[in-house]
């Protein structure tokens, strides 16, 4: 009986249909729409051309709130460029650098 449940689960599992992630083009947005995008859908992809060379594109993933980082990543605010504004205020996820690790007492002493 525990093969069959363990094989109707993998099947579900499997015929389950997986989430994808919006990609958008922020230059062709508004900074307003890009805060909306990114908030409704939790998470997005923006694409844009680079400032320093404008043949290389760029991307990153930008979410609502920190609660969407994957563990060991911190929300971080960025800038990205839009339609309207050169730096449209959002939220990414960086991995998180303990501060703690780095620490040198024999440096920093009192």
């Amino acid at each position: 009986m525990l093969r069959y449940a363990a094989l109707a689960f993998g099947a579900i599992v499997i015929s389950s249909p997986a989430e994808a992630i919006s990609r958008y083009t922020s230059t062709a947005m508004s900074c307003a729409e890009v805060q909306a995008r990114i908030g409704s859908e939790g998470a997005a992809i923006m694409r844009y051309q680079s400032r320093n060379n404008p043949s290389l594109p760029r991307y990153d993933r930008y979410v609502a709130n920190e609660q969407l980082c994957p563990v060991g990543h911190i929300g971080a605010r960025d800038t990205i460029p839009t339609a309207d504004r050169a730096h449209c205020p959002v939220l990414r996820c960086k991995p998180e650098i303990r501060e703690r690790l780095f620490r040198r007492p024999w440096v920093f002493s009192n």
